[in-house]
């Protein structure tokens, strides 16, 4: 199942383009606005991002060992199919998201923002961005930055119960993402119209969805 999971959680990062441009697009904005002239673009977003891929991966881990740790619990409960169910369902929520039937993800959002208030602070140190460390330090703080999409698939990674595999999945989800906040940067037009296109926006949805449905049709 977990080559399905990383398929789907790569489809949701590369199709969740709108949100990620309307969450982070911001910030991806400042930092090709504050380049130094000789500076090449690329570079300092790659930088950014990798910062921001890296502390999806270790969400990811974290979340991962979280779900290890119900492992404990098999003489009270079956964790290993509830944790199976958990991931499926949660597929199947981010396949609607994709498709734009149901946006109940993006409720997950609130419950970061305590975290988040407390480090988005330190993110005003590296701006103007004009060195790659910069770039890369303001990169991982954005990604603790509340996102429903986000925590859906941390969710999934909980599911796997295991760190290196739910480091795996955030991972995944994070390269999925890349495309589309490059192309911001980078101001790539025909790229963000293409992974924002409505049929296949419902294509991809549609093919999270009967991911998780199928994950669900095991376990009867």
């Amino acid at each position: 199942m977990i080559e399905l999971s990383l398929i789907a959680t790569l489809l949701v990062g590369l199709l969740g383009a709108g949100h990620c441009v309307g969450m982070c697009g911001g910030i991806v904005s400042a930092i090709s606005m504050t380049l130094p002239g000789q500076q090449p673009k690329t570079g300092l977003l790659l930088s950014y991002n990798l910062g921001r891929i890296l502390s999806y991966t270790l969400a990811g881990a974290l979340a991962g060992a979280v779900g290890a740790s119900g492992f404990f619990l098999q003489h009270i409960l079956p964790m290993e199919k509830i944790l199976y169910a958990l991931a499926n369902c949660m597929l199947i929520l981010l396949g609607l998201y994709l498709a734009g039937i149901w946006r109940g993800v993006t409720m997950l959002e609130r419950l970061g923002a305590k975290l988040w208030r407390r480090l988005q602070p330190y993110s005003k140190r590296f701006l103007p961005v004009q060195t790659l460390p910069q770039a890369f330090a303001l990169g991982a703080i954005w990604g603790w930055l509340p996102c429903g999409l986000v925590y859906s698939v941390l969710v999934a990674a909980i599911a796997t119960a295991d760190p290196l595999r739910g480091g795996l999945l955030m991972m995944v989800f994070g390269l999925g993402t890349l495309p589309a906040l490059l192309a911001m940067g980078m101001a790539a037009v025909k790229l963000k119209k293409l992974i924002q296109h409505l049929w296949l926006r419902r294509m991809s949805g549609l093919l999270v969805l009967g991911f998780g449905c199928w994950g669900l049709w095991h376990l009867i």
